[in-house]
């Protein structure tokens, strides 16, 4: 077992542990000792905290031995995207901007996990600021990581050392943030579960912001059970976040067991079919995964969506640049000279972008929203395609490009709407094909409900990077 221990999910560790069979001591040296074996090949990480992981666990272990288990995440090991403020550690947010920021502060959710006994392994591999249009971006200060599936393949973004450290087994799992898809980008291209709420669910205080009111946090793991652990942790108001409801926080797993038998499951196949040709492969993907899910009992609805893919895509871009600008405009003037060229031109970007185009935007936006949710709404979830194109390789830009701005994730977060991609398979060349399940607000019971019975019908999470 001991050989494997690095490829335990959360909810597998969190039994053993529970249990005694399984110390926190040595679950962290295995994830310490995976690192110093691979993550110079894959670069998940930016910053790792050895010693800070070790005494965490010796804590835990004598917590556990004293009788005091805080739950499911108490001993478990997880990486942070490396744009989450963590007290005393460093957070780069890869910029030369912040090689040497120590934040006074934690972020709401770091703070969130290590309450509930994580433990936190290092910070972790991403495009600066979460900025990127999918090219290998040669300038910033960090090899960027790479996908474990095959090296030479991109392994997506912004929050591209979490999908890369889950799949390859440097942690168990991670978070990240999603402001057009960069959870869901990396998971679809590592092959994960990765799941970005319903906006306000999760709490970004303490998250450097890329755009206020597109920024979502996310998740990065192997299975839907472990997304819902680790949001069950993660949910609930914050004060120091007032874009966070004030509502009661459910019990993310209770619906995981219960199956799709009943469910009306949406179908809004124009993504994929007639706003954007996506790949043979991944439309036949996707159409034997609906089969999947129509034997497990679900119903499905076709849904006609009176909105393209390129709106979303295109009011989103509007309202991302400006916002970025907003956030980051007084070292643009003052230090452009250390930013990478992807967000320096981003930026310059937002500069001709005038008041009166972002306010219709942001107006188009809530169109957008509405009509969007009066179609989700008529059923209990929807499935949908994630990415387009398969998984290309690291010297193809225009592919790579192709791959993130020309992607399904954007949608879910002009809409605000929950969203989860898992894997349905394997392309030819061995790389994973994904799909999404999107829910009504404020229910991602029933999305991780959907998720989890696909995930338990098929073979995929018994396949493993060779990495």
């Amino acid at each position: 077992m001991k050989a494997a221990l690095y490829h335990l999910t959360i909810g597998e560790a969190a039994r053993l542990i529970a249990t005694r069979e399984l110390s926190p001591v040595e679950l962290v040296e295995v994830f310490l000792a995976r690192i110093a074996t691979v993550d110079e090949q894959i670069r998940s990480y930016i910053t790792v905290v050895a010693e800070e992981a070790r005494a965490a666990a010796r804590v835990a272990e004598k917590e556990i031995m004293a009788g005091r288990h805080r739950g499911p995440l108490h001993g478990i090991p997880y990486g942070l995207k490396d744009n989450f403020n963590t007290k005393g550690i460093r957070t780069t947010a890869a910029s030369r901007l912040m090689l040497d920021f120590v934040p006074d502060e934690d972020a709401t959710l770091y703070a969130r996990l290590r309450s509930a006994g994580a433990i936190l392994l290092g910070k972790l591999n991403t495009w600066e600021f979460g900025t990127g249009t999918g090219e290998i971006q040669s300038d910033l200060p960090f090899p960027l990581a790479r996908n474990p599936w095959d090296t030479n393949r991109f392994s997506g973004g912004s929050s591209t050392g979490p999908g890369v450290a889950v799949a390859a087994g440097t942690a168990i799992a991670a978070l990240g943030s999603d402001t057009g898809g960069s959870v869901r980008i990396p998971a679809a291209a590592c092959g994960l579960v990765g799941f970005k709420p319903t906006y306000g669910r999760l709490s970004r205080a303490g998250i450097l912001p890329n755009s206020f009111s597109l920024d979502h946090p996310g998740t990065l793991t192997w299975t839907a059970e472990d997304a819902a652990i680790l949001i069950q942790a993660l949910a609930g108001h914050d004060l120091s976040d007032p874009s966070t409801v004030d509502r009661p926080v459910p019990d993310f797993a209770s619906d995981l067991g219960r199956g799709v038998k009943g469910l009306r499951l949406g179908v809004i196949r124009r993504f994929h079919l007639n706003d954007v040709a996506a790949a043979r492969e991944i439309v036949a993907a996707i159409d034997t995964a609906l089969s999947v899910l129509v034997d497990l009992g679900a119903e499905l609805v076709e849904l006609n969506l009176p909105v393209a893919l390129q709106d979303y895509r295109l009011c989103t871009r509007i309202i991302g640049t400006v916002e970025a600008l907003s956030v980051h405009e007084d070292d643009f003037m003052e230090r452009r000279a250390l930013m990478g060229r992807a967000l320096s031109d981003k930026l310059m970007g937002g500069l001709f972008i005038r008041g009166a185009d972002y306010l219709k935007a942001v107006r188009w936006r809530r169109e957008l929203a509405q009509k969007t949710d009066d179609v989700i709404a008529s059923c209990d979830a929807v499935v949908c395609a994630g990415t387009l194109r398969l998984t290309p390789s690291v010297d193809d830009v225009a592919g790579m490009k192709d791959y993130v701005m020309g992607s399904a994730m954007h949608v879910f977060n002009a809409t605000g709407h929950p969203a989860l991609v898992q894997c349905i398979g394997f392309d030819s060349n061995g790389m994973p094909l994904t799909m999404q399940i999107i829910g009504r607000y404020f229910d991602e019971n029933t999305v991780l409900r959907v998720a989890a019975s696909y995930e338990a019908a098929t073979p995929w999470r018994a396949c493993r990077p060779r990495v």
